[in-house]
């Protein structure tokens, strides 16, 4: 037992419940001024990527709306937060705000048996690369997202999409890795950032805007409205 009549296992499972030390003033300062510093570097990497990629998201905006006129979807890729991203697009467009037609879109992180049974039994870096010969047709979208642009099982999934027609899109961080430099995907953007947690951020600022963009343009609305 402490002093405290507590016993050490508890102290540790417990912390909270004991006496802490009061922060300084000046440690107070600093986690109050973190969340804006951070809010700035994510604002300002948006205007970074809106003026280096600006134009370019507009056309990749206006080639997916070409294709789903057409009947195609979009098939999303990611791998751990980034699988989060691409569903969250995904669930953008199957479920839009009211009003909006819903657009098709696929996850291929969503089926877990299809993942695990290819991880297990192939491979994981096969994992999309087999969704895709199944699913993929012509017209569809196939979207990657990633942190460090350099997944194994991304890069094989776009290169099959690539080679059967597909229009690829990339969405990456740092300096865009593998995607990028492999020149895989026919539009690859770039968060040129080394935070995962800024990365994200404006990742996922742009495949909204993306969504918006296409969803207007589907309803015949001004891009700019």
């Amino acid at each position: 037992m402490t002093e405290s009549g507590r016993d050490p296992f508890s102290q540790l499972l417990y912390p909270m419940l004991s006496p802490q030390p009061a922060a300084g003033d000046a440690l107070v300062q600093e986690l109050a001024h973190a969340p804006i510093e951070k809010s700035a570097e994510s604002n300002r990497l948006r205007l970074v990527l809106l003026d280096e990629f600006g134009d370019e998201i507009v056309q990749t905006a206006d080639e997916m709306t070409a294709a789903f006129r057409q009947g195609g979807r979009l098939l999303a890729l990611g791998n751990g937060g980034s699988a989060t991203s691409a569903a969250d697009m995904v669930t953008e467009m199957l479920v839009p705000a009211a009003g909006r037609a819903p657009i098709p879109a696929l996850c291929l992180t969503n089926d877990i048996a299809v993942v695990t049974g290819v991880g297990n039994d192939v491979g994981f870096g096969d994992i999309f690369l087999r969704q895709i010969i199944a699913l993929g047709r012509q017209h569809d979208v196939v979207l990657a997202v990633s942190t460090s642009g350099n997944s194994e099982n991304l890069v094989r999934g776009l290169a099959e999409a690539r080679r059967r027609g597909m229009s690829t899109i990339a969405i990456c961080g740092y300096d865009g890795g593998r995607l990028a430099r492999e020149a895989i995907a026919d539009h690859c953007f770039i968060v040129r950032s080394s935070s995962i947690h800024r990365i994200q951020e404006v990742q996922m600022t742009l495949y909204h805007l993306l969504t918006e963009l296409v969803q207007r343009a589907l309803e015949g609305e001004p891009a700019c409205a």
